[in-house]
């Protein structure tokens, strides 16, 4: 194999990544100024931002399994819907408007989340993978930071539409790009380089024989077959759509890693939502609480564009788990026995630098481990992060009204999947050993 990595397709990715995100938290700083602009509540406002994980639980396998069979125009779909999202928002100054375009735009945004293995599947060498994964998942987490700025800048009601002109032209420029940059076939596409016997689409078997319970699930999560095993028929493929999804879901390390998704998710989601109202108690102000939510956002972008590519160099994935929601629940010990405005910004930051990075660790394990339905997979993985998103939130805005109880839930939450996180160090050593030459 002698094609070269194509990083174009990365950054075209990563530009659309970015204007996901900015389109879904717009008005996350400004929600207050735009509920008044646009006369509806705060909560109103809210459903603007909340239509997007809602919609991601509903759409992930969907808009998984159409990136299995249709990779390329299924993402191109999600970029154009996404800008076309962002530019519905200019042509009414009401709430009307603004509600249809981010509808459109989160109808997009698991065509464009669920494609960050896909594309460096199909556009990457193998060895570039883990950095492509770790970029593409960084400039998720890098639009959540322009989203932070534009509204720290745009802070006035009659500043706002300049803000939505931003940010459409800016998904507009990033579905160009991405337009542009998939032009060509991809170099890696598994149904031009599978061999003329091979079924492109094949996932390992689970072994019928395997013995029951969580010990052997560990232990047979594995050993049941290597990824796209080969067909032996010397027939190409046509299964169905919906074959991905019960082969990605037979596989128990798939099984598993969803599973381990709903916890680091939802304590991010969970903190991210309710670190204002949980801080504020403790005489901390909403300005320094968004700047400290901030700042948690950027070392997460830091983190996850560095510490997966180190970590897969050293394979220690299972480690960086292990020690990200350890930390992670300490430092919501601490912020439950002594919150304060420095220890809010050490205990957030450290939470965005080393779990944010748990992302793109966990979609690497997934694009080595499924092969040509990695978009199912990693729609399966996106899904569970949502879930638990909606579920931890749901808990800790029971408790806000009592900020110690709240972190100490999130600290349990997070140490919950400890255990979990360390059992997978025999199969990702069995994955890594499988995927050698």
């Amino acid at each position: 194999m002698h094609n070269r990595s194509r990083w174009s397709a990365i950054v075209g990715y990563s530009l659309v990544g970015a204007a996901t995100q900015l389109v879904w938290l717009n008005f996350a700083g400004v929600t207050t100024v735009a509920a008044a602009r646009y006369g509806v509540s705060e909560s109103a406002i809210g459903w603007l931002a909340q239509v997007f994980p809602l919609l991601y639980v509903v759409l992930a396998i969907p808009c998984g399994l159409a990136l299995d069979r249709w990779f390329r125009s299924a993402l191109i779909v999600g970029a154009v819907l996404t800008a076309v999202g962002a530019a519905v928002r200019l042509i009414g100054d009401d709430f009307g408007w603004l509600l249809a375009g981010q509808i459109l735009a989160s109808i997009a945004q698991p065509l464009v989340l669920n494609a960050v293995t896909g594309i460096t599947g199909r556009y990457l060498n193998e060895k570039d993978r883990p950095t492509g994964i770790a970029i593409g998942t960084a400039s998720i987490f890098a639009g959540m930071v322009i989203a932070f700025l534009l509204s720290a800048i745009f802070t006035t009601a009659a500043s706002l539409p300049t803000m939505l002109v931003l940010t459409a032209i800016f998904c507009i420029a990033s579905a160009l790009t991405l337009a542009a940059a998939l032009r060509s076939k991809a170099p890696f596409d598994p149904a031009l380089t599978a061999s003329p016997h091979a079924d492109p689409t094949a996932l390992s078997t689970p072994s019928t024989a395997s013995p029951t319970g969580p010990a052997a699930a560990a232990g047979h999560a594995l050993t049941a077959g290597s990824p796209a095993t080969p067909s032996d028929t010397g027939e190409p493929s046509h299964r169905p759509v919906w074959g991905a999804l019960a082969t990605s879901w037979s596989d128990p390390l798939i099984r598993r890693l969803c599973v381990l998704a709903l916890f680091p998710f939802g304590v991010f989601v969970a903190m991210s939502t309710f670190a204002q109202a949980l801080l504020q108690p403790a005489g901390v102000s909403g300005a320094t609480a968004s700047t400290i939510l901030l700042v948690q956002v950027v070392a997460g972008v830091l983190g996850s564009a560095t510490i997966p590519i180190l970590v897969a160099r050293h394979r220690a994935e299972s480690t960086l788990l292990v020690v990200s929601l350890t930390a992670t629940a300490a430092a919501c010990v601490l912020l439950a026995v002594a919150p304060s405005t420095v220890t809010a910004f050490v205990a957030i930051t450290l939470i965005g630098l080393l779990l944010l990075p748990a992302l793109p660790i966990v979609l690497e394990l997934v694009e080595r481990r499924t092969g040509e339905a990695e978009g199912t997979a990693a729609g399966l993985i996106w899904m569970a992060g949502n879930l638990g998103g909606l579920i931890v939130a749901v808990i800790v805005g029971l408790l806000v009204g009592h900020p110690s109880a709240a972190f100490l839930v999130m600290a349990a939450i997070a140490l919950i999947a400890v255990p979990g996180a360390r059992s997978l160090r025999r199969p990702i050593a069995v994955l890594r050993s499988q995927s050698q030459p």
